[in-house]
């Protein structure tokens, strides 16, 4: 089978290469899908780079879609031909980026919902659930969510509107309109930030969510807050120590992959997405590499593998 993977560290561009590869099997409680569909995160590109190192080579591809062709031994509930999604394992030769993968954990695809929208849910929502799960959103709390148009960012701005809270957002042009219309209040990034979410908000929000890129916000973000520990951030980590601001990692918000068949139902009836970029064949990996690293992707880039 094709896969896309590394045989050495190094800058993804670098280090990816599209090869063949023996088909995985499915060890007991696991199953093989023939991929339909998968996602790309800079996750992928930080595994490159040395993230979680192990045994080479290593694959790529987090989150894939596709149609079940083989079951492992215990496995029910399932059979040949079932159209799931889910995480990939990522610790193997190969990964989620290649014709066939294997899953650990996966979920039905219901029959509204295509291949290539149930590819793009799982890190998003994976994410994204936890960490407003640390910070306490819910119904009757305001919280900010910085870098809605982040696919974890507009995540989890629909998961704090549909628990009940008032949903603040900064956000670009890309996606102002669709976090209005969802629900959300809505101002821009930049200098400032601080105060046009407390006007917006009447005084300090409950909880601020950082899922925007590195830039330098953490102290205008902490000045929204009544305290620092009332922000989560995904990113900037040693300025969020001497800030006093948590991580998700010293938080314990892991990624949560349980409510994905939730999300996947509420996506299937239009009231749940994350956006999709642009799809690639596999063989085109290096443009959704640039794409991605880009820092104007405008959602998640795809692969389409079946």
């Amino acid at each position: 089978m094709r896969t896309l993977r590394f045989h050495s560290y190094g800058k993804a561009a670098d280090v990816l290469r599209l090869e063949d590869a023996e088909s995985p099997r499915p060890g007991a409680g696991q199953i093989r899908i023939a991929v339909a569909a998968c996602g790309v995160n800079p996750a992928d590109w930080a595994l490159c780079e040395g993230l979680f190192p192990g045994e080479l080579p290593r694959g790529i591809g987090l989150e894939v879609s596709g149609t079940v062709d083989a079951v492992g031994e215990g496995v029910t509930g399932v059979e040949i031909g079932d159209a799931v999604f889910g995480p990939a394992p990522f610790t193997g030769p190969t990964a989620g980026a290649s014709e066939q993968a294997v899953l650990e954990l996966w979920f039905p695809r219901p029959s509204g919902l295509d291949a290539v929208a149930a590819a793009a849910l799982p890190m998003a929502v994976g994410a994204a659930y936890p960490a407003l799960d640390v910070l306490g959103v819910g119904a009757g709390t305001t919280v900010l969510v910085n870098g809605a148009g982040t696919t974890t960012g507009y995540a989890a701005a629909q998961i704090a509107l549909q628990r009940g809270a008032r949903v603040i957002a900064t956000a670009g042009a890309t996606y102002a309109d669709a976090l209005r219309t969802a629900g959300a209040a809505v101002t821009s990034y930049g200098d400032g930030v601080a105060g046009r979410v407390t006007a917006l908000a009447g005084g300090p929000v409950d909880a601020v969510l950082n899922a925007a890129p590195p830039s330098g916000v953490l102290p205008e973000l902490v000045r929204t807050v009544e305290q620092p520990g009332n922000v989560l951030t995904f990113n900037d980590f040693e300025v969020a120590a001497d800030l006093g601001v948590r991580t998700v990692f010293g938080a314990g918000a892991g990624p949560r992959y349980d409510v994905l068949g939730e999300f996947a139902q509420l996506a299937s009836e239009g009231r749940f997405s994350v956006a999709v970029a642009r799809t690639f064949p596999l063989e085109d990996w290096h443009a959704a590499l640039e794409l991605s690293q880009s820092g104007r992707a405008g959602g998640k880039p795809v692969l389409r593998i079946g």
